[in-house]
């Protein structure tokens, strides 16, 4: 299960999304969050699920390591199925055994949140994740935050510790894998035995792995302060990035499509399901 966070990982490419700018790319996820949780009818679902599914062959990332990255929504997908399908007691009983019950708006919403978490989480990843790295993640942080300058707030820091965090990620999650051979080999059981066993079993996990990572935050500071580093105060760029005319076209067309989703979520009605 570790090894399948792909979370904060950036794999290269040229496609269409490793070419946008960051920046476009963060206004077009906001836009994709907002459709996404709009949308909660079949139709509209469907075409946020088409339009997530477009995005992943754009940006032409194996579709191995997708599925990698949404294998650790199983557990969450079973959990929210079963609390939505057997206790949610609303609108018509479609199935009866017994003291069991299942109405079909638990049917509805099983399946909403279904579509809603493939399509976050396989959405973010090929728009941010997968297509942005994190040095260009933070530069875009920086520009689109800088007018609260004004208002006192470090947005250089801010966007530092963003892309700190995001850039850890899959070092912690590594760490945390060979903590656990480590210790399996020392003959460890992390899997059977009662539920307060297996949290005890968690114990020889997480403190050396909270040791590390302490230990890795010290040695970035020494060498972040080694380098004269001042945060964002006379801080010059390397690289200037420029928004480009396909830049634009790229960000009106996400945000049609968007804005057709929002608004078939209003007439859409008449294709209402019920089961």
């Amino acid at each position: 299960m570790i090894r399948d966070i792909t979370l904060g990982q950036y794999y290269p490419g040229n496609s269409i999304l490793h070419k946008r700018d960051p920046r476009i790319k963060l206004i077009c996820l906001i836009a994709f969050f907002v459709s996404l949780f709009i949308a909660s009818k079949p139709l509209t679902l469907a075409v946020t699920a088409l339009a997530t599914a477009t995005l992943c062959i754009m940006s032409r990332v194996n579709a191995k390591i997708l599925l990698k990255a949404l294998k650790p929504l199983v557990f969450i997908l079973i959990f929210t199925a079963i609390i939505n399908v057997f206790f949610l007691t609303t609108g018509n009983v479609i199935f009866e055994f017994y003291f069991i019950k299942i109405y079909d708006m638990g049917v509805i919403n099983a399946i909403t949140v279904f579509c809603r978490l493939i399509s976050l989480v396989a959405g973010t990843s090929v728009i941010l994740s997968y297509t942005t790295s994190p040095f260009d993640l933070s530069d875009a942080l920086e520009r689109l935050l800088s007018p609260l300058k004004k208002l006192g707030v470090k947005v250089h820091d801010f966007a530092m510790m963003i892309t700190i965090a995001l850039r850890f990620i899959p070092t912690l999650a590594e760490e945390t894998d060979k903590i656990i051979s480590a210790q399996k080999a020392r003959g460890a059981d992390f899997e059977s035995g009662s539920l307060l066993h297996r949290m005890k079993a968690l114990v020889p996990i997480i403190v050396p792995l909270f040791v590390s990572a302490f230990r890795r935050a010290d040695e970035l500071a020494e060498a972040m302060e080694c380098r004269c580093y001042n945060g964002g105060e006379g801080h010059t760029k390397l690289h200037t990035p420029h928004i480009k005319p396909s830049d634009i076209v790229f960000l009106i067309v996400f945000f049609a499509v968007c804005a057709g989703i929002i608004i078939l979520e209003g007439v859409a009605s008449p294709w209402q399901i019920t089961l």
